[in-house]
């Protein structure tokens, strides 16, 4: 393929659809090409702002134009892994935003038909490009921090559910709430820094307690109102337990009484050292005689400098870069974010091993 080849198709032309225009726009090498929504006026937008050629009336005409190299899935959660799947059939190469399907068995028929048609699949798990992930994420694999034996992620939103009414709060259409939104951000980044994904057990809950009175909402989203019911969770907390040993919490809130209006983070805690991701800190005993040190924007080499998930995922199709992702983990990710509404409905814990 010609570094000047790579045609991009977006599904879904809402607001997250905009970060793939803008990316591709930066890229020497990929051009979006063609797009679909079922609302006529947000596709128009799209392709205007962005002067994409080719609206498309639907995704099997799009998926079927062979201009098209790559797809951007952006839809309601619901559509993600039908989609992703659809177009891996199609022969088209896939990048999916989180989360990757309602359950795990949708997730691992998507990476079967990646598998199958022999095209990258990648899920564009955003937080793990940042700069200051990709420096935390080299301090632990050069083993500053040593053994990593617990880990807190965390990501508080005091109003921060997305467009209430629309189908971001619905079941049926979401899958799940703050813990598909936000949650799996900060469970996907910390393992993905911690190095740890052989998870053993998880006791999780779930709470909804404010978009169900018409509370708490953001401003994220471009969706029409149409008066759906809320019902996902706004708030939702875990413990996951590792093989070796290890554990990590995970707490995480769209809405919720708190003084900071957002508050998110990963903390690492480990034998040699600590870390925390927003910003980047390190931590660690000092020389002899010298005070504890807490090391702000600490020195540490940066893989990816674009810090981009769409560039990676145009440069691993070009053959230039790795995926940062993997299907592997992503379907790890799945699995917990299972458990630990499995856990909430049982009220137990759930095993994974």
């Amino acid at each position: 393929m010609s570094v000047t080849e790579l045609r991009i198709a977006i599904i879904g032309a809402g607001q997250i659809s905009q970060s793939c225009c803008k990316a591709a726009d930066k890229h020497d090498s990929a051009t979006v090409v063609a797009a679909f929504d079922p609302s006529p006026g947000r596709l128009k937008e799209l392709c205007d702002e962005f002067k994409i050629p080719t609206a498309c009336s639907s995704a099997e005409d799009m998926l079927a134009l062979d201009n098209v190299d790559a797809v951007y899935v952006a839809v309601p959660n619901k559509f993600h892994a039908p989609y992703a799947k659809q177009a891996l059939e199609a022969g088209k190469h896939v990048i999916l935003d989180k989360p990757f399907a309602l359950s795990y068995d949708e997730a691992k028929a998507v990476a079967d038909a990646a598998e199958a048609n022999g095209k990258l699949f990648m899920l564009g798990m955003n937080q793990r490009y940042r700069t200051d992930s990709q420096k935390i994420r080299n301090l632990v694999s050069t083993g500053r921090l040593g053994e990593i034996y617990h880990a807190k992620a965390f990501w508080f939103r005091r109003s921060g559910i997305p467009k209430l009414g629309t189908w971001f709060g619905n079941k049926d259409l979401a899958g799940g709430g703050a813990l598909l939104d936000i949650g799996v951000h900060l469970l996907d980044l910390c393992l993905h820094l911690s190095g740890n994904w052989n998870p053993v057990s998880v006791t999780g809950a779930t709470y909804t307690k404010f978009g169900n009175r018409g509370l708490g909402e953001g401003s994220w989203g471009k969706s029409d109102k149409e008066d759906i019911l809320f019902n996902v969770d706004d708030f939702a907390s875990a413990l996951i337990k590792f093989d070796n040993g290890a554990t990590v919490t995970l707490d995480v809130s769209w809405a919720c009484h708190a003084e900071e209006p957002n508050r998110n983070d990963v903390h690492l805690y480990g034998t040699e050292g600590g870390a925390s991701t927003y910003p980047a800190k390190l931590f660690h005993y000092g020389a002899e005689g010298e005070d504890y040190q807490v090391v702000e924007d600490p020195e540490a080499d940066i893989a990816l400098e674009h810090a981009d998930r769409f560039h990676n995922f145009f440069n691993a199709i070009l053959g230039t870069e790795q995926p940062l992702t993997s299907v592997e983990e992503a379907l790890t990710v799945q699995r917990i974010l299972d458990a630990i509404y499995a856990s909430c409905a049982s009220g137990k814990e759930v095993r994974l091993d």
